[in-house]
């Protein structure tokens, strides 16, 4: 097999699979990551940028899109690796635990399969080229701007950075302060003051909650529907449903590492983008927003089976599908607005 010369962009969750998975393969990896720490999405910075609204394209970005509170929307018992379980407890205990939680465990992960000697750290990609069969990239560490050579790269910059603001008539005239979800950190901004939320999704109703406890008056705008509806409840499900991907992104990350070493042959470019092309055009016929590219459900399972059997890897065990099973069939009853307080130990009992 080639041992390849491999860029990761992103020291993430999937950035991290994917070093794992390149290494175990044989390749030289190297892992980019414009923070000071590993983590991606899940590293809390308490700044906002300068347009909280985030719309003006010359405003610093700030990655962090975590709020000071926010926990997981699913168990840990669905967030580990085949090979290392999110089952240690560092300070939360919780089945749904907060986010510092997740750090220490991809921190532990990273450690335990020497992951964290592949990255490097306040290394921001400025640039990615193909040339002559070759991927030139421009790293920027400080004010110093370095070029290099490598064979592949697997982009793993995660889609949380960028807000995707509501556009609607009239919001431009509105007097008021506005602010998107990703810039909320604390709810001690909106003491005293009546306050709309716009949203019903997992992160709308934790920050409308914590603001509840502060504001005057907290009003939810949301489509036209009951707020505990099924519409709503699944209208959720599809806004968030990416980021429970950790057993996806973990397939995922055994089959480019195989790609990339040949023992897994890709298609014609061409047939690729005709395919590309094809899938495009039925989400359209079907109303579909391009925003649910990758939204998977319900195939979910036919999909990362495809993904392992080409992997040459076990498919998910029966126990995480299961779980899996009643985290929607609960996502779907009155028990929808509770969910961080759902048993999930003991749905392992029943169906053990």
């Amino acid at each position: 097999m080639p041992s390849l010369n491999v860029a990761v962009i992103g020291a993430g969750v999937a950035g991290l699979l994917a070093g794992r998975e390149l290494q175990r393969a044989g390749h030289r990896v190297t892992i980019f990551e414009k923070q000071n720490q590993l983590g991606g999405t899940w590293v809390y910075d308490p700044r906002i940028e300068s347009d909280p609204v985030g719309l003006d394209p010359s405003r610093e970005i700030i990655h962090c899109s975590l709020y000071s509170s926010l926990r997981t929307n699913f168990p840990r018992h669905l967030m580990g690796f085949s090979d290392f379980p999110f089952t240690k407890i560092y300070d939360d205990s919780r089945t749904f635990p907060s986010h510092e939680e997740v750090l220490k465990f991809l921190n532990d992960f990273a450690l335990h399969f020497g992951v964290d000697k592949l990255i490097r750290l306040s290394a921001e990609i400025v640039g990615v080229e193909l040339r002559n069969d070759e991927w030139i990239l421009e790293s920027r560490t400080g004010g110093l701007i370095r070029e290099e050579v490598f064979d592949a790269v697997v982009v793993c910059n995660g889609q949380y950075t960028e807000p995707r603001v509501a556009n609607f008539p009239g919001i431009e005239k509105w007097p008021g302060k506005q602010i998107h979800s990703h810039n909320y950190r604390v709810p001690d901004p909106f003491r005293d003051q009546i306050v709309v939320v716009i949203g019903a999704g997992p992160s709308a109703m934790d920050i409308s909650g914590e603001i509840a406890a502060v504001a005057k008056e907290v009003h939810i705008s949301t489509r036209p529907s009951s707020l505990l509806s099924k519409s709503v409840i699944f209208e959720k499900f599809k806004q968030h449903s990416e980021i429970t991907v950790f057993p996806m992104m973990e397939l995922q990350a055994k089959w480019i590492s195989l790609v990339l070493s040949g023992q897994v042959l890709l298609p014609s470019k061409e047939s690729m983008l005709a395919d590309t092309e094809a899938y495009y055009k039925s989400m359209e016929q079907f109303g579909s927003p391009i925003r649910f590219t990758h939204f998977l459900f319900p195939t979910k399972f036919e999909y990362l089976d495809w993904l392992a059997d080409q992997a040459g890897a076990p498919r998910i065990d029966e126990l995480t599908r299961r779980i899996f099973a009643q985290v929607f069939t609960n996502i779907f009853s009155s028990e929808a607005d509770k969910f961080r307080e759902w048993d999930v130990d003991s749905w392992i009992d029943t169906v053990m």
